[in-house]
């Protein structure tokens, strides 16, 4: 089956062409729970097999073993045929196991420890880290990584990654853009407002926003999205589903930013899920439609560990939404007056 295309092209230079649905692969790096080798290949085949042609990774996921596990998987690909993201920012150093990131969160992974790091030689090094990993020689997108609060601790240690980022990681991006090792740079991160930062200093392609443009958050409609529209700039969406409620529904222990979901939270959902099940619609199928209709998305990254989960998402990709049913949510004020439907 054919999936549906977005061509991005801000350059002039031929650009990309990404499947609305991507494969975010943090769940093949044994994130919350291990799977074995053959599983993994399974979900991957699984979702090329449907038509998907972009896979976003990150050192971090699995400490190098979603890179590996990609790198088994995409060998026998054309490279011209698929679209392939990773991320720059953290360094990661082998290390005892008892001293390894992630105990909790990553099994069965390699023991690895984090050094963050956006200066010029770190991003150099840790691109040459990935292609070795990955085993190609070129990556369509290169992001910097988790420069957000969630992930740095506070507002001030953004802006001194920021900086540092600006003043020396930055340039070896739009270097590594410039011979080719790299079609387009920018940043991966779980907030709006550090896009706009990065967008006003600095002439950035590409951001994947995690969890902050979906049915239940719209508020990066007040500046960054406008700002991102008037200079080209791509929005790959991730974490369409805040971690979990928009796919599961507002269900007893239903997961909203990686935490249990508050009752404001649970609350919402329950009404935007009952104009959806008003409309014949799955809340979920809504959840994935919605981020599309806005005209900076290049594509949606959900994650999917396993083949049902794989299966529901390349469902949602294809689903069709009456635009009765966004009509309604603004009515009810569930939605974003402005929000492009």
């Amino acid at each position: 089956m054919g999936l549906k295309t977005r061509h991005w092209d801000r350059l002039g230079q031929g650009g990309l062409s990404f499947t609305e649905i991507g494969m975010g692969t943090a769940p093949l790096g044994n994130l919350y729970q291990a799977i074995s080798d053959d599983d993994a290949y399974t979900v991957l085949e699984r979702a090329w097999q449907a038509g998907v042609r972009y896979y976003d990774t990150a050192p971090l996921y699995g400490l190098g073993l979603s890179e590996t596990r990609l790198n088994q998987f995409l060998r026998d690909k054309p490279r011209d045929d698929y679209v392939l993201s990773t991320k720059v920012g953290r360094l990661l150093e082998a290390c005892a196991p008892e001293d390894r990131i992630g105990v909790g969160k990553w099994f069965d992974v390699p023991a690895r420890r984090e050094i963050y790091d956006y200066s010029y030689d770190g991003v150099m090094r840790s691109v040459e880290h990935s292609l070795e990993r990955l085993g190609v020689h070129r990556i369509d997108i290169l992001l910097a990584h988790d420069i957000d609060v969630p992930n740095q601790g506070s507002r001030a240690n953004v802006n001194a990654k920021v900086d540092q980022l600006m003043a020396g990681g930055y340039h070896a991006m739009e270097r590594l853009r410039n011979e080719g090792v790299i079609g387009a740079f920018g940043a991966g991160v779980n907030e709006w407002e550090v896009c706009q930062q990065l967008t006003e200093r600095g002439d950035f392609d590409l951001f994947l926003l995690a969890g902050r443009y979906t049915l239940l958050e719209q508020e990066a409609l007040n500046s960054f999205l406008p700002l991102a529209q008037s200079r080209g700039i791509g929005i790959i969406i991730g974490g369409p589903y805040n971690s979990g409620i928009l796919a599961t529904g507002p269900r007893e222990g239903a997961f909203y930013n990686y935490d249990p979901a508050p009752q404001d939270i649970l609350d919402k959902v329950t009404r935007i899920q009952s104009v959806c099940q008003a409309h014949g619609v799955r809340l979920v199928d809504a959840a994935f439609q919605f981020p599309l209709l806005h005209p900076c998305t290049v594509s949606v990254i959900p994650g999917g560990q396993g083949l049902e989960e794989m299966d529901s998402n390349i469902t949602a990709a294809s689903a069709d939404i009456p635009a009765d049913l966004w009509a309604e949510l603004k009515a009810e004020g569930l939605m974003r007056q402005e929000a492009p439907v």
